[in-house]
């Protein structure tokens, strides 16, 4: 076993991994600042993961925020080059509130976003990507993808006030029929469209599955072509490990199009999540489309990490009486040849180790163990 299997954690791992991966698609790294003006996320707190942001004032008395976020700083530092697509991927820390504790972290996030002329091909290759990412991590994964153009198709043509219409994606988020036909009653949707919304929230599991329900659910020509672009954008993908999921609904006021949300196996919540945000785009004066994702690593903590054996390999323990060179020179060929070790001089209690060592004055001494 390699030395870097044994000391890097999963999220550490999945840094180098990625990272090459996003590489071989032509993705350059963007570097950035640590923080930006509060104002920037203050009008796009709902975009954020938290709303919940850490503030300083500088020196020139700007009120400035550690980053929460790494996509609002891409886009306000990106320039609208036309007929073109830029490819970047970030490996930031960014300044939050953790799922896990609930308290504020720094957290390594990783992800990558492709900014431009956006087509057909540009969405796959992100998608492709995510599942990619999911792969790199655990070949047990699960990418869900939703299409909030023919969601959003559907709502315009239900007859439901500003504060229904967010009700209905809320109760879609949280896959509640039964709340959605309460908001319909309320607001007095007609049946037939009431119905055609919830099938559309039926229309899930596997792709093949998925798709010729859309097909039958939506016959209008102007439905069928968007389908069609569905269909092929999930063509490239690896089938057994996409799932269409039309609960997948994030904020419309930045998102449009394909959205997407990642999973694997032992983690209860999504490590992946992104889609395209071309409202955000107009929201901050920009032209271009853009697509992109975040890997959440900070979920990935944990991951794996069944309870081990032994909190170290092999313990080297050594008298006083024994000059320091000899010492190095031990510890030295056993790390040389992959063992992981810790150089004591008193066994603090409760250490589990497979192997004990010992150096005395009348030499070394190995003593196998099960402590």
């Amino acid at each position: 076993m390699k030395i870097r299997d044994t000391v890097l954690k999963p999220e550490e791992e999945a840094i180098f991994r990625l990272r090459e991966l996003y590489g071989k698609y032509g993705y350059t790294q963007y570097k950035m600042s640590k923080f930006e003006e509060y104002d920037l996320y203050v009008r796009n707190k709902s975009f954020l993961v938290s709303d919940s942001v850490i503030t300083f004032t500088d020196t020139n008395g700007k009120l400035m925020a550690l980053k929460p976020d790494v996509t609002l700083s891409i886009v306000k530092n990106t320039k609208d080059l036309q007929g073109q697509v830029q490819k970047l991927y970030y490996n930031e820390n960014v300044y939050r509130i953790s799922g896990k504790s609930r308290t504020f972290r720094e957290i390594m996030q990783l992800g990558l976003e492709c900014i431009g002329d956006i087509d057909g091909y540009c969405i796959g290759e992100v998608l492709m990507l995510a599942c990619g990412s999911l792969a790199a991590i655990s070949e047990n994964y699960i990418l869900d993808v939703s299409h909030l153009g023919l969601l959003s198709a559907i709502l315009d043509r239900i007859p439901v006030s500003p504060t229904g219409r967010k009700q209905l994606l809320e109760s879609l988020a949280h896959k509640s029929l039964h709340d959605a036909d309460t908001v319909c009653r309320e607001e007095g949707v007609p049946a037939e469209q009431a119905e055609l919304l919830k099938r559309l929230a039926a229309c899930s599991g596997n792709a093949t599955d998925a798709l010729q329900k859309l097909y039958a659910l939506l016959p209008d020509a102007s439905w069928q072509e968007a389908v069609k672009g569905f269909e092929a954008i999930l063509s490239v993908l690896p089938c057994e490990n996409i799932r269409v999921d039309f609960s997948v609904v994030n904020d419309m006021r930045y998102y449009s199009g394909i959205v997407f949300q990642g999973f694997v196996e032992g983690v209860p919540e999504s490590i992946l999540s992104g889609g395209q945000y071309d409202h955000l785009m107009r929201r901050m004066d920009k032209k271009s489309g853009a697509i992109g994702f975040a890997v959440y690593l900070d979920q990935l903590e944990g991951l794996g990490s069944a309870k081990k054996e032994y909190d170290v390999d092999t313990v080297i323990l050594y008298d006083e009486s024994v000059c320091a060179g000899e010492v190095h020179r031990v510890a030295r060929e056993m790390t040389a040849s992959g063992t992981g070790v810790k150089v004591l001089k008193a066994l603090p209690e409760r250490l589990k180790y497979r192997r004990l060592v010992t150096i005395k004055e009348s030499g070394v001494e190995i003593l196998e163990t099960n402590a």
